[in-house]
């Protein structure tokens, strides 16, 4: 298993928010942590969209994390391969993103999204809150 921790954009925006759940995002694991370059996308949207400055707000969603993964095509057919167990819980492609990343890395996954915790992928799920 990977020492790396996969965040999924729900938990990094808990970070730049300080909303609960976030204080189990320790800095010792954000050091180690790692998000798909998908996850990021929708954390930067969701931050611009609500009026913050693009270019300010990607500095400041990068200087949590350790390191932004590019999504490959190993990546892509995964989330294709997850539709079947995640759909009845309607995560959304960038949910997969980051459970996808979370399995070629063998790593653990770290989301405020309570209905992950019902997914059984081989990985640890750790929801926030």
């Amino acid at each position: 298993m990977s020492n790396m921790a996969v965040l999924d954009a729900s938990a990094l925006l808990a970070v730049l928010n300080n909303e609960p759940g976030a204080e189990k995002l320790t800095v010792e694991l954000l050091s180690n942590s790692i998000i798909s370059t998908v996850n990021l996308a929708e954390v930067h949207s969701k931050l611009v969209s609500e009026g913050s400055n693009p270019d300010e707000t990607w500095e400041d969603i990068l200087t949590p994390v350790r390191e932004a993964a590019p999504f490959t095509a190993v990546h892509a057919q995964l989330v294709g391969s997850l539709i079947g167990q995640t759909r009845p819980l309607g995560l959304s492609l960038g949910d997969r993103a980051c459970l996808a990343l979370g399995i070629a890395l063998k790593a653990p996954v770290y989301t405020a999204d309570r209905s992950w915790g019902r997914l059984k992928l081989g990985i640890r799920i750790h929801v926030i809150r």
